[in-house]
């Protein structure tokens, strides 16, 4: 069976690709905050934290579509670069199925005019605590990288798909459950209730809940309606995607058409959201 992340022959990795941690599990980082420690002692860990490291909430506006496209010249590294797509396509399809209607945006490839790329490197960044799967961000203005790392492909298929959930879990503004005590430099707030497990907790703690995806949609949907204008005292403030300033014409999916489409087409179901 051919290996889909075999890198052609000679290839030396570029800074670029080198350059780019969170302790999701034993020697397993998440990149996207590089200011994760342990689960802090005497806190619950039954509560959604939300980013405020700019003095505000930012959350996406009603109706945003992200654009993204894959950064070809990582792709260069690759000697199967249009296969090292599709198994990326997938992921990201099947961690936005599994937020379902609690994905607050939109999602659709576009070579042209983009929010993100997604850059998937041919070489690791370890350090003594472990390695780094993937990093993303949090919602602004600016155009920004979904980093993918090739450790990400030694890791068993559910620890991938629940990576990409991780990961888009921070594009929606969410930090990691601990951020409150342990990342305090870079301020968070609280919202809704949790259980003991939730998708931005790290380890085995790191699932997926019914509870990550109600409070997610909760928050939205009251931030949206001006029931909820802060959270404990810190202003909350949309934000439009960089795209937003420019007109463009693309085919996007409605969420509830995901399970068709991708039964069908697993590019196609990208172009949706």
């Amino acid at each position: 069976m051919r290996n889909v992340f075999e890198l052609k022959k000679d290839h030396t990795p570029t800074k670029e690709e080198i350059q780019n941690v969170h302790l999701l599990g034993k020697g397993i980082i998440c990149d996207t905050e590089s200011r994760g420690h342990e689960t802090p002692q005497n806190k619950s860990i039954t509560e959604l934290v939300v980013d405020a490291s700019e003095g505000f909430i930012p959350l996406w506006e009603p109706g945003v579509t992200l654009r993204w496209r894959f950064q070809e010249r990582a792709l260069n590294s690759f000697a199967h670069p249009e296969e090292v797509k599709d198994t990326v396509r997938q992921l990201f399809a099947k961690a936005l199925v599994k937020w379902g209607k609690a994905a607050p945006v939109r999602f659709t490839e576009d070579k042209d005019l983009w929010d993100f790329e997604i850059v998937v490197l041919s070489s690791n960044k370890c350090n003594a605590s472990g390695c780094v799967l993937a990093s993303a961000f949090f919602p602004d203005a600016g155009q920004h990288k979904f980093n993918v790392y090739p450790i990400l492909f030694e890791q068993k298929d559910e620890e991938q798909i629940d990576t990409f959930v991780h990961e888009t879990g921070h594009i929606f503004g969410l930090r990691h459950f601990f951020a409150k005590t342990k990342e305090a430099a870079f301020p968070s707030e609280i919202f809704g209730t949790h259980e003991k497990f939730t998708i931005m907790n790290y380890g085995s703690l790191s699932q997926l809940t019914d509870a990550d995806k109600a409070d997610l949609l909760r928050l939205y949907q009251q931030a949206w309606s001006r029931q909820l204008t802060n959270i404990n005292g810190t202003p909350i403030r949309f934000v439009r995607p960089f795209s937003a300033t420019a007109s463009v014409t693309a085919d996007v999916y409605p969420f509830s058409q995901i399970p068709a489409v991708a039964a069908k087409h697993t590019e196609a179901l990208l172009n949706m959201m």
